[in-house]
């Protein structure tokens, strides 16, 4: 029997997104163990899901690292301490520079879909503003392997949801957080069923 994809959780704040998946985890939904989360803020309340779970938590402030390079090489450091598999990126708002021994094995949701409303800057409230102000009909998901540039990795799923004329952004946000909770899973569900390939950029997930 095959051994189950272990995981690696980064968040910086309120950890929304770990919060679903440790849900699912418990559920027996989610085919994946989560091993480890890693914050990058020693107060992000977020940190709690991860005590109240009994799961290690490792904090890096990432102000205290002179440059990417220097926090993405303690992080990865502990990431492979642990026999990680998957390192699944929850509302983490540090860049990371990507080692060889991890391309395509680093995932991130943005609450847009790329190429629109990303890239550094873009980030939780201000991408759902941005996309309200430019009068867009359509927004949502994007789940893509991260590497070494913002929101620039190859996308692996995108879900989208409409704009309507009411919306505000906190209502978009809403809107596209319960597409998140049901995309990151189930993208994280079918790596785990070794379903997901990468050639160039193109992601290939097959039946």
């Amino acid at each position: 029997m095959a051994s189950r994809l272990s995981i690696t959780v980064l968040i910086s704040g309120g950890g929304t997104t770990l919060r679903n998946l440790l849900d699912l985890q418990n559920r027996g939904a989610l085919d994946a163990t989560i091993k480890q989360v890693i914050s990058s803020r020693a107060d992000a309340t977020g940190n709690q899901y991860a005590v109240d779970a009994n799961i290690p938590l490792v904090i890096l402030p990432a102000k205290q690292y002179a440059s990417a390079e220097s926090l993405s090489q303690e992080l990865f450091e502990s990431v492979r301490e642990t026999g990680t598999d998957l390192v699944v990126a929850g509302g983490f708002l540090r860049r990371l520079v990507i080692p060889d021994d991890f391309e395509n094995r680093v995932i991130n949701i943005h609450p847009s879909l790329i190429p629109a409303f990303c890239g550094k800057g873009f980030y939780g409230m201000r991408v759902h503003e941005s996309v309200i102000q430019y009068g867009c009909k359509l927004s949502g998901c994007t789940v893509h392997f991260v590497d070494n540039e913002y929101d620039h990795g190859p996308i692996i799923a995108q879900r989208s949801v409409e704009v309507l004329p009411e919306d505000s952004a906190k209502g978009l946000q809403q809107k596209i957080f319960a597409e998140e909770c049901q995309l990151y899973p189930d993208v994280i569900n079918q790596i785990a069923a070794g379903r997901v390939s990468v050639v160039n950029r193109t992601v290939r997930i097959s039946d």
